[in-house]
């Protein structure tokens, strides 16, 4: 529950096209302890106002000239979009009391004011929104953790897989191509196994950070779970551009590790399928990266492979049965290197 404190420190809006309505008002406000308010008296504003401050609570003049309160709650309903309308009407009227709910207010006050149902009103009503901001920011968190690693709050494989369809896509579209950047590191077990899961843990965080800083900022960096990794190349042209990346990627992950009194080194192994050149689908494309980190660990690891510079190699040397079997190659068989 919100406490009183949070209560007091919330942001309040007092709309009336009357000055003394206004001073009376924001004097209630003060003397009760708020420390966050502010008023107008054009009710056009209040609209860019609330979407620039989000406000937890607007105390609405219904009768106001040019906008009145009611056409103002239609357009802070678009901006909360079916959220939580923070509007406690002001009303001399009483068939207004009914309509105001009717037009999305949350409550009311009459007028003249009565001091004691103010307090109580606003009081409520603020409890109720900051309540109702605390559950939807909870529901974030729990859908954030729903699709972030919990060790290293890279994407997961369930947010990885939607990156990838976004990224297939947005090829599509601009008649350009996309790369799968499967990585894997190289010698982590023996860390693991010889110094114990808290320094494997430090280290997958450290890696994590270093795959983000030598990736541009449109990338995806994720990781699959334990030591595997896998990073997602948007608006490429070339094979040429995904393995620039990956060969920083190399570098980045070859410098020494540093974890309390201990220098630890680790290398990574990648292997990089091309859309549309290697395959078409999300999955096609991880099957045939998680081949090519294979055939790159198979090849001496610290390194990156690719079905596409296979192809280039064969094709230059006119190997066509050497290309097949790198292109056709079983997606179960990638599973050997583990």
């Amino acid at each position: 529950m919100p406490s009183r404190q949070d209560i007091l420190n919330a942001k309040i809006l007092v709309v009336d096209d009357s000055p003394d309505n206004i001073e009376l008002m924001e004097e209630i406000l003060r003397e009760e302890g708020y420390t966050c308010v502010s008023s107008t008296m054009l009710p056009e504003q209040v609209c860019p106002l609330h979407r620039e401050h989000n406000y937890d609570l607007i105390l609405l003049d219904l009768q106001m000239p040019g906008l009145n309160g009611f056409q103002v709650m239609k357009g802070l309903k678009e901006i909360e979009q079916g959220g939580y309308l923070p509007v406690l009407a002001l009303t001399a009227q009483p068939s207004f009391k009914i309509a105001a709910l009717e037009a999305g207010a949350r409550d009311f006050i009459s007028k003249p004011f009565d001091l004691l149902e103010v307090h109580k009103r606003i009081h409520n009503m603020l409890e109720v929104r900051l309540l109702y901001k605390e559950l939807a920011q909870y529901s974030k968190a729990q859908q954030e953790l729903a699709l972030h690693d919990a060790l290293t709050g890279l994407p997961n494989r369930r947010l990885l897989e939607d990156r990838i369809e976004t990224a297939l896509q947005h090829a599509n579209r601009s008649h350009a191509k996309a790369a799968v950047m499967y990585l894997d590191l190289d010698g982590f077990k023996a860390i693991n196994d010889t110094y114990g899961h808290a320094y494997g843990d430090d280290i997958l965080k450290m890696v994590s950070q270093r795959l983000l800083s030598s990736s541009r900022k449109e990338d995806t960096v994720a990781r699959l779970g334990g030591d595997e990794f896998m990073v997602v190349l948007g608006d490429i042209h070339s094979l040429a551009d995904a393995q620039g990346p990956a060969s920083k990627l190399v570098e980045a992950l070859s410098e020494p590790f540093f974890i309390n009194d201990l220098t630890l080194r680790l290398s990574t192994s990648i292997g990089i399928s091309i859309y549309p050149d290697d395959a078409e689908s999300v999955d096609a494309l991880i099957n045939i990266a998680d081949y090519a980190l294979y055939e790159a660990k198979r090849a001496g690891k610290n390194r990156f492979c690719s079905p596409a510079a296979n192809r280039q190699a064969a094709a230059k040397t006119s190997a066509a049965p050497s290309q097949a079997a790198s292109t056709a190659a079983p997606a179960e068989l990638a599973a050997q290197h583990r």
